[in-house]
């Protein structure tokens, strides 16, 4: 496996059976991961919903996100480490962004620990900006979090709606 190839991942909604993995990618992402009891806790609520990233029928990558009136909270989100740089993560946002609309859910919102560097520039080439500190946010440090934001943006129309008069010349 070349660790320049971008992958094409098959994102799909996370089930039971992918757990085992889903915690292997936690274990080896975080200092403080969580558990599994955790994972199942956000699952079962209503407006929870998980999602993995596959690639040749292996786990890759995986988020946790809630649905809310005007905003989809991204509340977990990791890549594997050997499948990470290789576009899992993007794609990952790709599919969020692609949930956002002007009248219903219109920006992404997630924190992200201080001392999370990669994170943090990762959110940032995706186009989230910091928006606020989230000081002492964390139970298990003092850390402070950054809470980053994706405000969706409707495409650019080609062609304005106003017609610019043409007016004729010598001829």
């Amino acid at each position: 496996m070349n660790p320049q190839t971008k992958l094409r991942v098959h994102l799909r909604w996370m089930i039971r059976r992918d757990l085992p993995e889903v915690l292997q990618i936690e274990q080896a992402s975080f200092e403080f991961p969580w558990t599994e009891e955790e994972f199942y806790r956000c699952l079962r609520q209503r407006n929870c919903i998980g999602m993995v990233a596959e690639c040749e029928n292996r786990i890759v990558g995986y988020m946790v996100y809630e649905l809310c009136k005007t905003r989809i909270h991204l509340l977990n989100f990791a890549v594997a480490p050997l499948y990470r740089r290789r576009g899992v993560g993007t794609q990952m946002i790709q599919k969020l962004i692609g949930k956002l609309s002007a009248q219903g859910r219109n920006r992404i919102v997630l924190e992200v620990r201080e001392t999370n560097l990669p994170a943090q520039l990762f959110f940032r080439a995706c186009q989230f900006r910091a928006v606020g500190v989230l000081r002492n946010y964390y139970a298990d440090t003092p850390e402070d979090a950054y809470l980053m934001q994706y405000r969706y943006r409707p495409e650019k129309q080609i062609f304005s709606d106003q017609t610019t008069p043409v007016r004729r010349l010598a001829g």
